[in-house]
């Protein structure tokens, strides 16, 4: 045994009762919290490493601490497990160590599964000679064999297998180790997505997008804003800016081209040709809704003010077009006005000089693609896919005359206003404009969004249900299993961005009614229809996307979060049920598929982060700046905020100033305790 190693070794406690391991003879409060477990656990000390040696065995060593929430979850899963307890106590010396009480021990540890090339963080598990040398190691393992990470009874037998059989493998050949373990966890006959599998889904997909005018090639083109949210998050995933680049450029056409109307906001439903320049003139509540998440995704990634000025455009003609008395949102505009499409959009050169003068006219005209002959049919449709440069100056000018020409185009026979209110669209708006105002920094999207979503939690449902259509005063009774995906998800955006309780309890209440109507037992999904809806022929359960997300991947990422923001473990269980049921589904067509994707990369990478303290405001701030996509936080000022079960309680009672308790994936990192520290931890336990 290595010197080092000898020195650090306290005295040993003997064996307990057959009720208790040898852990209940200890004084930390985290060990003590496994005395009952069935594994034969050891403390640290000479006796179990004298244990080793007599039988020969590979010592498994388990470091956590209190507050590890993570520690917690395998604890539950694996070590309070009689089955998988047996497992580990015929192959193994079992030593539990508490990181905070043995420090010295955990930092060696930590060290050596740095050098193997692994990622660190608690819980930390590592596998040793019966001399106490570091062999190979990891941090959370699963119980069950799920999103390509092999079960832990497979890790256990594996690595008891190779020092039985083949020491050199355990001493020489770490890369034989880890293709014996990627077997186990993708076995044969069985369907196995993980982060392997979405990373080449991503590109494969980038290879499909146009590489000039961005989207995926040829024409028409969609705004297909899942999609383009997958690549997001590969490209921030692996650091591969290839892919981000590629969600940029489609952004930066989308912007610049005609689909977006250059002087009232908003986005057209899509392109009829290749550039962005042609569109199906008709606004949909849901594309600006989409459409204006991202913006606030790449805005807060690059700073290009392009970005920010076409969320904030569309927001003012969500303001001054889309909202209903009530504060609502409606659901969409027509294409065509006086039975012509598009009318209310083009423009004559004619007209522009007659609204602008020759001079201001001529200046409009270069930098917005106007011409004699138009672009379609006879008309212009104002873009800058040409990119034509402009100084500030150039922009002041612009302003004023994109402004005089709104007004002018306010004369104009309007296209027909379909004024209805639908739970799923607004529910996609209203987490919209939190994530995007987070993003750009506008609280008053905040507010717009909060006053929506009192409407329909007010004037939309019946005890604990949704409906899906209000207009005049008339429920259309229940909702679709897409308004509750939708409106839950906004409910946890304004959790995360206000702080404010109710909008959980509400998502908490909605999600529980939402099992009891419309779950799918057959495939861990929902059904779309509620189970007493008006009787069909059969209750449609589609799992691909629409122009919309389709509502099971909204609720799975629905369910990671409530999982979070609870501490309910028992809807990470009822997410891992949706995703064995439906991810082999969505292999037969991954890119029909994107938002349950999405939702499984938040699932596998999501960095939870709990903010306790007196002074917890610059944490909040900090860690609203992590992106939306793969960021949960939950504030807590005080223990007596959370619900008693949550394992965010251990950390608030550890924290003795304010601080961040920082999870990423199945990780959890010590306390941070400087705001700025909260994106770098963060990122550093990404890599």
């Amino acid at each position: 045994m290595p010197a080092a190693l000898k020195a650090m070794l306290p005295g040993m406690a003997s064996h307990s009762s057959t009720s208790e391991n040898r852990l209940a003879r200890e004084t930390s409060p985290y060990l003590l919290q496994h005395k009952h477990n069935p594994v034969d656990w050891w403390p640290w000390g000479p006796d179990a490493l004298a244990e080793a040696g007599r039988g020969g065995k590979p010592i498994l060593l388990s470091v956590g601490y209190a507050a590890c929430h993570w520690c917690h979850v395998m604890a539950h899963e694996s070590f309070e497990d009689a089955a998988t307890a047996a497992v580990m106590n015929s192959l193994f010396v079992n030593i539990k160590v508490d990181r905070e009480e043995r420090p010295d021990i955990d930092q060696i540890y930590m060290a050596a599964l740095h050098h193997l090339g692994e990622q660190g963080g608690w819980p930390l598990t590592m596998f040793l000679t019966p001399q106490g040398e570091p062999v190979w190691g990891g941090t959370y393992f699963p119980k069950d064999a799920r999103y390509g990470r092999p079960a832990f009874v497979d890790v256990l037998n594996e690595v008891a297998r190779l020092f039985r059989e083949d020491r050199k493998v355990i001493d020489n050949n770490r890369t034989a180790l880890m293709a014996r373990l990627a077997e186990r966890a993708r076995p044969e006959g069985k369907v196995t997505l993980g982060l392997a599998e979405l990373d080449a889904a991503a590109r494969q997909l980038a290879n499909a997008i146009d590489p000039v005018n961005g989207g995926l090639r040829g024409a028409p083109k969609f705004p297909q804003a899942s999609l383009f949210e997958m690549l997001w998050r590969a490209g921030t995933r692996n650091n591969d800016a290839r892919l981000l680049e590629r969600v940029e450029l489609t952004l930066e056409r989308i912007s610049e081209g005609g689909i977006y109307d250059h002087l009232g906001g908003g986005f057209s439903r899509y392109s009829v040709d290749d550039k962005w320049l042609v569109p199906h003139f008709e606004k949909m509540l849901y594309d600006n809704a989409q459409l204006l998440e991202l913006l606030g995704l790449a805005f807060q990634r690059t700073g290009n003010p392009l970005y920010r000025q076409r969320a904030r455009e569309t927001v003012a003609w969500l303001q001054r077009e889309m909202t209903t008395p009530e504060g609502a949102f409606s659901a969409s505009l027509d294409a065509d006005s006086e039975g012509e499409e598009g009318k209310f959009y083009v423009w004559s050169l004619r007209e522009i000089t007659e609204a602008l003068g020759a001079d201001d006219a001529a200046f409009f005209a270069h930098h917005y693609g106007v011409t004699e002959a138009g672009n379609f049919e006879g008309h212009n449709i104002l873009n800058n896919l040409a990119r034509v440069a402009r100084s500030e100056a150039d922009e002041a000018r612009l302003l004023a005359l994109r402004e005089k020409l709104l007004a002018r185009r306010a004369g104009r026979v309007r296209p027909g206003l379909d004024d209805k209110v639908l739970a799923d669209w607004n529910g996609l708006m209203i987490a919209a404009l939190v994530n995007a105002g987070i993003a750009c920094n506008e609280q008053g999207w905040i507010t717009l969004a909060t006053r929506a979503f009192d409407f329909i939690a007010e004037k939309m449902t019946r005890g604990d249900r949704l409906g899906h259509s209000w207009r005049e005063g008339r429920l259309l009774f229940p909702g679709l299993a897409s308004d509750f995906a939708a409106m839950i998800r906004a409910a946890l955006a304004l959790q995360e961005a206000t702080g404010e309780r109710r909008f959980l309890d509400w998502a908490v209440t909605s999600q529980q009614a939402f099992e009891r109507h419309y779950a799918n037992p057959d495939t861990g999904g929902y059904f779309l229809t509620a189970d007493d809806a008006e009787g069909l022929v059969i209750r449609p359960a589609a799992t691909v996307d629409d122009a919309t997300p389709n509502a099971n991947g909204l609720a799975a990422q629905n369910l990671v979060r409530l999982a979070a923001l609870t501490g309910d473990d028992g809807w990470r269980a009822r997410v891992d049920r949706l995703f064995d049921g439906l991810l082999p589904i969505a292999s037969q067509n991954l890119f029909g598929h994107m938002s349950l994707l999405n939702a499984l990369d938040l699932r596998l990478r999501a960095a939870e982060i709990v903010v306790t303290g007196k002074d917890a405001e610059p944490f909040v701030t900090a860690a609203l700046k992590i992106p939306f996509i793969d960021r949960i936080l939950l504030r807590a000022a005080s223990a007596e905020t959370l619900p008693a079960t949550h394992p965010a309680q251990a950390k608030i009672a550890a924290a003795l100033e304010t601080a961040a308790f920082v999870c990423v994936g199945e990780i959890c990192s010590l306390p941070v305790t400087k705001p700025e520290q909260i994106a770098e931890t963060v990122l550093a336990m990404r890599k």
